[in-house]
């Protein structure tokens, strides 16, 4: 049974093993620090994801006052996990969170060129693509999608 419950600091190893799964794949591999730095500032808004009992990955959310928007940060499955819908669910939940709030009028992400089309097929439109933008041969897909109230 899949659950998503909020980040504990005793899941940072276990996620960092799974994110370490995804480089280079999906992570450049300078992106370990990053994660580290995110978790350490925005854990109360990260989610662990976890599959009968066991942790599969995480994803992040937060909400900018500062343009009013909502964003999905570090979402990454362990690869035995991935394509399963699991992922699916877990960005569906944090959308309801940002959805719900009134604050929240767009929905951003900031993605790549192998995750884009997930991101696509949940309502979001592709705003610009920066060639190598997170490194070498991991362009950024800037997309967004605008919240009717």
């Amino acid at each position: 049974m899949l659950n998503i419950r909020p980040y504990h600091h005793s899941d940072q190893k276990e996620l960092l093993e799974i994110f370490n799964f995804n480089v280079p794949k999906h992570f450049a591999p300078h992106e370990v620090a990053e994660f580290i730095g995110y978790l350490e500032i925005k854990s109360k808004t990260y989610l662990t994801i976890e599959f009968e009992n066991k942790i599969i990955g995480g994803v992040g959310y937060e909400m900018r006052a500062s343009d009013k928007s909502g964003r999905i940060n570090w979402i990454f499955l362990h690869p035995d996990f991935s394509n399963k819908g699991y992922g699916k669910k877990a960005v569906e939940y944090c959308l309801a969170i940002l959805k719900a709030d009134p604050a929240v009028d767009i929905l951003i992400v900031r993605t790549y060129q192998l995750a884009y089309q997930f991101f696509e097929k949940l309502g979001y439109g592709l705003i610009k693509i920066e060639k190598d933008y997170w490194a070498p041969g991991f362009d950024l897909y800037l997309m967004e999608q605008i919240i009717n109230k």
